[in-house]
C-alpha cells in the first residue's frame, strides 16, 4: 500500500518534472549514456501503440497510460544525479 501511495503522490507532483526533465536533457552532470536511454524510454512509450486496457473503456484505459508514464518518469528521475533529485525535490517519491 506504501508503493502506491508513494507512486499517486509522484504523479500529483508531474508539474515538478517538466523543468526537471528539461535540466536531465540540458545538464553535463548526466551522461551521455543515460540521457540516450532516457529518450529511448520516452520514444517507446510514444510510439508503441500497445495498451494493456484499451483506451475506449474510458477510465481504465486512460489509467494505464497514466501508470506507464509514471513509470518512465521514474525511470529517468532514478537516473539522475542526487543533486539534480535533490534541487526538484524528487529524490524520496521515486527511489525506494
Amino acid at each position: 500500500m506504501r508503493k502506491i501511495w508513494r507512486r499517486l503522490r509522484f504523479l500529483f507532483n508531474v508539474r515538478k518534472s517538466v523543468p526537471f526533465l528539461w535540466e536531465f536533457f540540458t545538464t553535463r552532470q548526466v551522461p551521455i549514456q543515460k540521457k540516450v536511454l532516457s529518450v529511448g524510454f520516452l520514444i517507446l512509450y510514444i510510439v508503441i501503440p500497445f495498451d494493456i486496457i484499451p483506451d475506449f473503456l474510458v477510465f481504465f484505459g486512460v489509467l494505464d497510460d497514466v501508470t506507464i508514464f509514471t513509470f518512465v518518469l521514474q525511470q529517468i528521475v532514478k537516473m539522475a544525479p542526487p543533486s539534480l533529485q535533490d534541487k526538484y525535490d524528487l529524490d524520496g517519491e521515486a527511489r525506494t
